[in-house]
């Protein structure tokens, strides 16, 4: 017996040691499957992410709630035309064809629910060099009154970037406005824009189809 067996009136057997080393593994696989656990259960970062498959994405916008139809029209170096009847076209697409207030209500449990928000817009899935055309037109004009439209060109790869935002006013129906051209070089960056006009509902189709 040692000087310490005498102070603590204690003996070691020999299994004190082994004891302690089996309690420490034991607790250190513990917080091993509680850390797994709760990196299992974390939220994704990246939740809500929405990645879109597209190099630009071209946006008009005009007053929620306004009952008109407005109508965007792009066309591509190769002369591919995305509208209302062709959405798709080349390397271009129309994904969203917005009719002003037409169908922008549902009824569910007694309740009407609104969508106010008037926006079309076209996605470029592949960067074509050449010029684009960006036009907009009135096809209803219920109102009577001027409508305010924003354009916007966004460059979604490989970092996000503005290549265009403006501002056309259609006054009346079947008013068309060229709000941007704009020319890409093989590496897609503006290498010259202007606002030229440039029918492209004539371009599209002549005579010009009534929707249904």
């Amino acid at each position: 017996m040692d000087d310490d067996d005498l102070f603590t009136g204690a003996s070691d057997d020999g299994t004190f040691v082994p004891f302690t080393d089996i309690l420490f593994n034991a607790l250190l696989g513990f917080a091993v499957m509680v850390f797994i656990a709760f990196a299992l259960i974390r939220p994704d970062a990246n939740a809500g992410t929405v990645d879109l498959k597209a190099d630009i994405v071209i946006t008009a916008t005009w007053p929620d709630g306004n009952p008109d139809d407005v109508d965007l029209y792009v066309e591509d170096p190769q002369g591919n035309v995305v509208w209302y009847y062709v959405k798709e076209a080349g390397l271009i697409h129309l994904d969203r064809d917005d009719r002003g207030n037409y169908r922008d209500t549902v009824e569910a449990n007694g309740r009407t629910i609104e969508n106010p928000l008037n926006q079309e817009s076209v996605t470029v899935r592949g960067i074509v060099p050449g010029e684009y055309v960006v036009d907009v037109f009135r096809y209803t004009a219920t109102t009577g009154e001027p409508i305010p439209v924003t354009v916007k060109v966004e460059k979604i790869n490989p970092k996000l970037s503005v290549l265009y935002y403006g501002h056309v006013v259609l006054d009346g129906k079947a008013d068309e406005k060229t709000a941007v051209r704009f020319t890409l070089n093989a590496d897609g960056e503006v290498s010259a824009q202007d606002d030229t006009f440039k029918s492209l509902s004539q371009l599209a189709i002549s005579p010009r189809r009534t929707k249904g």
